[in-house]
């Protein structure tokens, strides 16, 4: 399986369970590995065969600006059904964390894994 990453991909979001966090954006750090539905690329070494970094940032963008989350592993779970579904990858592992949230810890967040259905 070929897996390609994207990390420390930084981004400002409304998410949070406190009143203060729907009101003021904060930043969160995204890891991602996807795995890509074919090794095609590698042997044709054509941007056509291959999946776009570029378009997986834009469309994570999005997705955080058109809704708030309440928690992150739902935004985790949301990230990872549209790396699935949009880019067709057959297994991703998403880490989302907040920085410096909580006095005395750096970053807290969660990390899962999804695969499409059998």
């Amino acid at each position: 399986m070929d897996i390609i990453f994207l990390r420390d991909f930084k981004v400002k979001a409304l998410i949070g369970i406190y009143p203060w966090e729907r009101k003021v954006q904060q930043t969160i750090r995204l890891d991602l590995e996807i795995a890509l539905p074919s090794s095609l690329a590698c042997q044709s070494d054509h941007i056509e065969d291959a999946l776009d970094y570029a378009c997986v940032v834009e469309r994570i963008n999005v997705l955080i600006k058109e809704k708030h989350f309440s928690l992150l592993e739902a935004l985790a779970e949301n990230i990872a059904l549209t790396i699935l579904q949009d880019f067709h990858s057959p297994w991703v592992k998403v880490s989302v964390a907040k920085l410096s949230i909580i006095p005395g810890v750096q970053e807290l967040g969660i990390s899962i894994e999804r695969k499409l259905p059998a």
